[in-house]
């Protein structure tokens, strides 16, 4: 369901979005990492980003990621997860106390593009963020958004182009700013990010049960407004696909289609968190080929209420059930038979 043409107007409140403090994940074992069968999952969840700004501020606790190569014989997806990100902010706006953001990038012909996203894109909108004692903050804050995509796509394009061979990679997008309670997701092809919210039921009998909103629109070029595009840019779509191959029609790099219609512009929608909202979840399509977004959030519900969930060391009995949710998702993925990568961004909200 995608409820953004009618959400109702939420109460001011303040919340806190949990996640963990984990970076661009490099495709490679380091050590704090694990390795199984492609899951690859930050041990240490300290970073000096989760440092509060003030007294009153809840504290941001720690977040889940899980990651299967699948039947891939390269993992191309990458993730950034970023609970405070002032720190890469040189002087935030007056009336804004926090900052996070997430992202995973789905890569295609190589996990070059990919990787460049999720080390660049955070870093560019950083240095594009509104600054000082700003009016119009919305708006300067979506315009922040457009400018870093088109910057990031450009500066890869010029690397690749630069190579011999020349790189011929793309990559998805789905990345999610948090400044304080307002939520802008901005995206790119295929990766999706979905909301869970707890409703009351009609009945009145002061029950709640789980509304599933799409936070993002995929990019496929059979839509028309995307095929129109393509079209006239002078390109063709064929079996669902521009020029018969690529099957997005918006990515980072491509460049080899960008002359047909491939651009970079991401849909943006932004909306505010509310106390029913209980989590996020973004994830690339080789989830959404398995799962409805409807089943994943009904699957993350269930291990959350479930009271068997094993307890680990250091963890609330909240946070193994998160955590124990965000990596049986993605294992689940590849038992129904996913062959592609699977990456999974699991992200609590708590008042």
């Amino acid at each position: 369901m995608d409820l953004f043409d009618d959400l109702p107007e939420p109460t001011q409140t303040s919340c806190s979005i949990t996640a963990a403090p984990i970076k661009a994940q490099p495709q490679s074992t380091k050590e704090g990492e694990e390795e199984e069968k492609g899951v690859k999952r930050k041990l240490d969840n300290a970073d000096s980003n989760t440092a509060r700004r003030g007294a009153d501020e809840e504290e941001i606790k720690k977040g889940y990621v899980a990651a299967r190569r699948g039947e891939r014989e390269e993992m191309q997806d990458a993730h950034v997860l970023l609970p405070d990100m002032s720190s890469f902010v040189s002087a935030l706006p007056k009336q804004v106390s926090r900052v996070s953001y997430f992202a995973v990038f789905d890569g295609h012909g190589g996990a070059r593009a990919s990787r460049f996203a999720a080390e660049h894109l955070h870093q560019n909108l950083a240095n594009k963020f509104p600054t000082g004692d700003t009016e119009n903050m919305d708006r300067l804050i979506k315009k922040c958004f457009f400018d870093t995509f088109r910057q990031t796509d450009e500066e890869f394009l010029r690397k690749a182009s630069s190579q011999k061979p020349v790189w011929k990679d793309g990559s998805t997008a789905t990345c999610m700013l948090v400044v304080d309670s307002m939520v802008y997701v901005a995206n790119l092809g295929d990766s999706r990010a979905v909301l869970c919210r707890m409703e009351a039921t009609p009945a009145g009998d002061g029950q709640r049960r789980a509304m599933t909103l799409a936070l993002t629109k995929e990019h496929n070029p059979t839509m028309y407004e995307e095929r129109m595009r393509i079209q006239r840019a002078g390109g063709t779509v064929r079996d669902g696909r521009v020029l018969g191959v690529l099957e997005v029609s918006r990515s980072f790099g491509d460049g080899q289609y960008k002359r047909c219609g491939v651009i970079s512009s991401p849909d943006l929608r932004t909306f505010q968190v509310t106390t029913n909202d209980r989590f996020f979840i973004l994830a690339c399509d080789g989830l959404f080929k398995v799962f409805s977004a409807e089943e994943a959030v009904n699957f993350v519900l269930n291990i959350l209420q479930d009271k068997s969930v094993e307890q680990r060391v250091g963890l609330t009995e909240e946070e193994a059930r998160f955590e124990a949710a965000c990596q049986q998702l993605a294992s689940e993925a590849v038992r129904r038979g996913c062959a592609d990568n699977v990456t999974v961004i699991l992200i609590s909200v708590n008042f």
